[in-house]
């Protein structure tokens, strides 16, 4: 062998074990810094209506930038099977993910398993996958899985999405059917392992009581990261129960903890004529989180502060960050969430997003 070849080899040796240093730490980084997420499921629709977004300072500003120049490192969005008018589905997903990578964000995909939204109350089996045989459905659930994780490339995935009780109805109840239920987990859990060594799996429960039952009976199955609902209309109103439910968990079961989703409103107002899901001064936690635009970014702060405080606390997820008044003040069908989105009625950046700095 002579000389100039013996250099060639040793140099494409260093750049190969250079590179692999390099995605190595980048994998180690991605998964073991603190998340500061939000969820802006809708946004590639509302983005159709070409409306402007303000920051701080009130400069008018890139909607991505926003969120990137305000700390915000992960982008969660839902994924639906075959949404009747596409949003969420996908391929918008698919190119939306893309997008969100150039900017720089990680990318959590929340996978329903279903065709419209999936919750305690609403588990539905897509109507593709209906009327097969056990074994056709855990086919599809394979395949589904593996094209999401080969093509999207997500750095954290949801098997399912609150599935306080199973998901993929009735096959997969965990009540009724605990043992279809935990083969189903087990396949689409096979499908991102075997497909990737880098995308974190989170097991997704929505709220505090029962969590713990929830946790035990999921032991058997093979994730990564305990995944908690919280929002105070629905989920009790004391957050150092949170935060000692979420030590409990995180201690019992030896795993990372992320609050999957929360939100708060800064106001009781409203800004079209769709209802919104928060209206009333019960619903809040007074005297400490008014619903002002201060209450807003009093509460985040408090959800940032306790999960760090925990030894395998890893961040939080602001859900519905995007779901301003986006088809006018005058519709009827827009935004139940226009009180609780990370930007006033003007769509001007509110104080809140400061909390999502995490050093």
């Amino acid at each position: 062998m002579n000389r100039k070849l013996q250099l060639l080899i040793a140099f494409l040796i260093f750049i190969s074990c250079h590179q692999k240093d390099i995605n190595d730490s980048t994998s180690e980084h991605i998964n073991s810094r603190f998340i500061s997420a939000v969820d802006i499921s809708s946004f590639p629709e509302i983005s159709n209506s070409n409306l402007s977004f303000y920051d701080l300072e009130g400069n008018q500003s890139d909607f991505l930038s926003i969120l990137k120049k305000n700390g915000i490192n992960t982008i969660r969005l839902r994924l639906w099977i075959n949404p009747s008018n596409g949003h969420s589905g996908f391929n918008e997903v698919k190119q939306f993910s893309n997008t969100l990578k150039t900017h720089g964000f990680n990318t959590w995909l929340a996978l329903h398993y279903s065709n419209t939204w999936a919750d305690p109350s609403h588990q539905e089996t897509p109507i593709e996958w209906e009327g097969t045989s056990f074994a056709q459905l855990k086919d599809s659930v394979y395949n589904y899985t593996e094209k999401i994780v080969t093509e999207l490339q997500p750095h954290y995935i949801q098997i399912g999405n609150e599935i306080n009780a199973g998901f993929l109805h009735p096959y997969g109840h965990i009540s009724n059917e605990f043992q279809q239920f935990k083969e189903l987990m087990d396949t689409a859990i096979t499908a991102v392992r075997t497909n990737t060594d880098d995308t974190k799996i989170i097991l997704h429960y929505a709220g505090i009581e029962g969590s713990d039952g929830f946790y035990n009976q999921v032991s058997v199955l093979d994730y990564d990261i305990i995944g908690l609902s919280y929002y105070p209309i629905w989920h009790e109103k004391s957050l150092n129960n949170l935060k000692i439910k979420m030590q409990y968990l995180s201690d019992t079961h030896n795993k990372k903890i992320i609050i999957a989703e929360t939100a708060y409103p800064f106001t009781l107002e409203w800004n079209d004529w769709t209802n919104n899901i928060v209206g009333l001064e019960e619903q809040l936690i007074l005297p400490q989180y008014p619903a002002t635009a201060e209450g807003q970014k009093n509460f985040i702060k408090e959800i940032k502060t306790l999960t760090k405080e925990l030894e395998n606390g890893l961040g939080f997820c602001y859900w519905g960050a995007e779901l301003i008044a986006w088809k006018g003040n005058q519709s009827t069908d827009a935004s139940p969430w226009e009180n609780q989105a990370l930007f006033d009625f003007n769509n001007k950046a509110l104080p809140v997003l400061r909390e999502f700095q995490s050093e």
